[in-house]
């Protein structure tokens, strides 16, 4: 029953009967979301387990028996199998007499977009329950099925959209010198901004500056007077982040002065960079399995677990599920993404392995 951001109502539906059904009580939080809590012994100290809930707009071609309900929506990101992972967890943990810390069970909406983490982190949650820390895996296809990825400081990037609209002067093509095209300024623009990360960054930084489209003009023997390109930013660094702004508001405003044309460019910030606490890590990984230990390469994909680590020290992990025997090679939002349901107890023993290190039971 895949639902995209802040539609996940028949998903929330669900997660709340099958919680209830384990004997917790639940909360609605962030529209859609659900949290559940288990108290410990000690009400001042308490850790946390989120999932997302959301699924994609992308027609599914898994030829699996289980496929959506929702005709052009399937989980092509894996959130089904974080959510079933945690409903498995709080279910083990539903069968503890006692804990030494809470727990908290954070089933999130609308990780694809606008985003449910930073919403739920302003309503407060994490003070409510006194959350320490917070913990999230992923399931990734870059990964063997079951190995446990992990990268200590930047993991994932912070991202950005950006618009930019061109206003010319339309005319004939045959006379341009009356006109002034806006395709000539859009192409000068794409040159100088591919030239920020080469000459402007820091070589050993990592940042993506991406314009995925570009819409402009009406006929062939027409000067194009509105052009529209739209992009993204990825960096992990906040002042590398800044700065390629920086450089390409400059680069704007010359483009505009030297062309005598009027360029819009307008940014949406989306989420923070993944950082993984160090201190944190170093204290849980002496408890998972070092043969299924992996640490990865800082990849610029984002995710709004971000949020959370703003908040208190948190940790993220890939849980590998790659099994080409099987036939799970599919990338991430790939209409035919799958995995073996099996690697789900792989991520119910990573939060159990987490508990024992940070003496929750």
């Amino acid at each position: 029953m895949p639902e995209v951001g802040f539609c996940e109502v028949d998903t929330s539906r669900y997660i709340r009967e099958k919680l209830e059904s384990f004997g917790y009580e639940v909360r609605s939080v962030a529209k859609t979301g659900l949290i559940a809590f288990m108290a410990g012994e000690n009400i001042e100290e308490s850790i946390a387990f989120r999932a997302d809930m959301d699924g994609l707009k992308i027609l599914e071609e898994t030829n699996v028996e289980f496929e959506s309900e929702n005709y052009d929506y399937m989980h092509a990101c894996g959130h089904d199998g974080h959510m079933a992972i945690l409903l498995g967890f709080a279910h083990y943990i539903a069968t503890i007499k006692s804990l030494n810390k809470g727990i908290l069970f954070i089933f999130q909406p609308a990780e694809e977009g606008p985003g449910g983490a930073e919403i739920i982190v302003k309503e407060g949650i994490l003070e409510q329950y006194n959350i320490k820390h917070v913990f999230g895996l992923h399931l990734f296809p870059g990964l063997n099925e079951g190995e446990i990825g992990i990268k200590p400081g930047a993991m994932m990037a912070q991202t950005a959209e950006f618009d930019i609209d061109i206003k010319a002067q339309s005319g004939h093509g045959a006379v341009p010198h009356k006109a002034n095209d806006g395709i000539i300024v859009a192409a000068q623009l794409i040159n100088s901004f591919q030239s920020i990360i080469s000459r402007n960054i820091n070589p050993i930084e990592g940042a993506v500056l991406t314009i995925g489209t570009i819409n402009g003009g009406e006929r062939r023997n027409i000067i194009a007077e509105n052009i529209r390109l739209e992009g993204t930013l990825r960096a992990f660094d906040k002042e590398v982040y800044s700065k390629i702004k920086n450089r390409m508001r400059d680069v704007t405003k010359g483009l505009e002065v030297m062309f005598n044309v009027n360029i819009n460019l307008e940014f949406r910030d989306m989420y923070p960079a993944v950082r993984n606490d160090r201190k944190l890590l170093r204290s849980i990984i002496k408890f998972l399995p070092e043969e299924k230990v992996v640490e990865i390469d800082p990849m610029m994909l984002a995710e709004d677990f971000a949020y959370y680590q703003e908040s208190v020290p948190s940790l993220f992990f890939m849980l590998g599920v790659k099994n080409e025997e099987l036939g799970y090679t599919h990338q991430l939002h790939s209409s035919k993404f799958n995995f073996n349901e099996e690697v789900l107890l792989e991520g119910i023993e990573l939060y159990n392995r987490i508990c024992e290190g940070l003496n929750i039971y």
